[in-house]
């Protein structure tokens, strides 16, 4: 019996040549990112940013402070816009619910097991569920990596499907840590998976465990999107996170997305960047001052 899931990959003409892949990526970076360091590209990104903190140490009283300080931004900096999504753990929706006063910014929350997506499906699930019932806008899951380097495909898939459904009108967002991926032909599967299996956003590492996002991951990640559009007419976001947090990196990420997705792309509601550091260092080149407001 022919395999639905390894066709569908099959028929993918994304290059999965790493080299070329490196030389593509390189070229683009020289040849366009210049151009792209303006001021405008910068508040954009920012705009771009689902604000961060996933730490051992959070609480209901760091995290009210945290969402304070969006609040706060509002106020003191009205002419800049906002954030995109305060991210944080599903057991701090509601806290991040009452707090947060500016309207335009979502709530996003790791859930399904987050970092390593090892538990029961059923655990998941209802940690999903909860996480939208408490408050999320947005869930940020990870790919059940060990199932998807067995080669088991469907259950990987059957996986994200069970979870997109649980989200209800919550987005979904498929992290596909492409640091243990590694390769283009992985990381290629990995998003079209991810894809025809409802993610409303691909979204390269969790920042935790392994090598962050890519360069190289984005421009096969943002070709998977170009095709899979192309084939069905839907449009699917970009999210690369973990370990970009300088003005550069962001721009560099921007200028990969304009290229190969063009500007339909380019605003919140298809590309985010998942940080903690990024606010400030782009807070500071926007303003010409060193800036530490979070």
């Amino acid at each position: 019996m022919a395999d639905k899931y390894q066709d569908t990959v099959a028929k993918s003409q994304v290059t999965t040549d790493d080299e070329k892949v490196k030389a593509e990526v390189a070229k683009i970076l020289a040849d366009e990112m210049e151009a792209n360091r303006t001021a405008d590209v910068m508040k954009l990104l920012f705009n771009c940013i689902d604000l961060t903190t996933l730490k051992s140490t959070d609480s209901p009283q760091s995290v009210a402070r945290f969402t304070e300080r969006v609040n706060d931004f509002e106020n003191e900096h009205g002419d800049l816009p906002p954030v995109a999504a305060i991210c944080v753990y599903p057991n701090f929706a509601p806290v991040v619910r009452t707090v947060l006063d500016v309207t335009e910014v979502n709530i996003a929350c790791v859930a399904g097991c987050f970092p390593s997506s090892q538990s029961f499906p059923e655990v998941k699930v209802a940690e999903t569920a909860l996480a939208v019932e408490g408050g999320a806008d947005e869930i940020d899951i990870v790919m059940n990596l060990g199932n998807f380097l067995d080669g088991d495909w469907e259950e990987v898939c059957d996986e994200i499907s069970e979870l997109k459904h649980s989200c209800r009108d919550a987005h979904l967002k498929v992290i596909l840590e492409t640091g243990a991926l590694k390769t283009a032909e992985n990381i290629r599967a990995a998003s079209i998976l991810a894809m025809y299996s409802g993610a409303d956003f691909i979204k390269t590492s969790t920042g935790k465990e392994y090598p962050g996002a890519s360069l190289e991951a984005a421009y096969i990640m943002c070709q998977c999107i170009k095709e899979y559009y192309d084939q069905t007419g839907r449009m699917v976001g970009f999210k690369p996170a973990g370990g970009v947090s300088t003005t550069d990196e962001a721009i560099a990420y921007y200028t990969i997305v304009k290229h190969v997705l063009g500007e339909k792309w380019l605003d919140n509601e298809y590309f985010r960047i998942g940080a903690s550091r990024l606010a400030n260092n782009l807070l500071s080149d926007i303003l010409g001052v060193e800036t530490k407001f979070f």
